[in-house]
């Protein structure tokens, strides 16, 4: 099994930034690790949950939703068994749960496509 824990969630103003963190533990940890691309979501109240930003096992590649473009950024340290997703830039309408997903090989677009996720880390943006 993995485990995903995120954190870094909280209140914000408009423009504001936070950065997100997912612990992985379980088959996801130490040198399994870079075996899972990452993935970050989020939920708005009463919207299905749409992919934000992806990244590949190594970190060597990334994708962006159009709204995440030049706003947030996605990272990992494979030695931390960490994923990260700065935001920056934010908006009233990034509010949102924000949820990390693993999945074992490459990059996944679709949500259906991730086995593995986290209980998820509210982000509310004020106006």
């Amino acid at each position: 099994q993995v485990q995903l824990v995120e954190s870094g969630g909280g209140l914000v103003q408009a423009g504001g930034s936070l950065r997100l963190s997912c612990a992985a533990s379980g088959r996801a940890s130490g040198r399994f690790f870079s075996n899972y691309a990452m993935a970050w979501f989020r939920q708005a109240p009463g919207v299905e949950r749409e992919l934000v930003a992806a990244i590949s096992g190594s970190g060597s590649n990334t994708y962006y939703v159009y709204f995440a473009e030049g706003r947030f950024t996605i990272s990992r340290d494979n030695a931390e068994n960490t994923v990260y997703l700065q935001l920056s830039g934010l908006k009233p309408d990034d509010t949102a749960v924000y949820y990390c997903a693993a999945v074992s090989g490459g990059m996944k677009a679709q949500r259906f496509e991730y086995k593995y996720w986290g209980q998820g880390t509210q982000v509310t943006v004020s106006s």
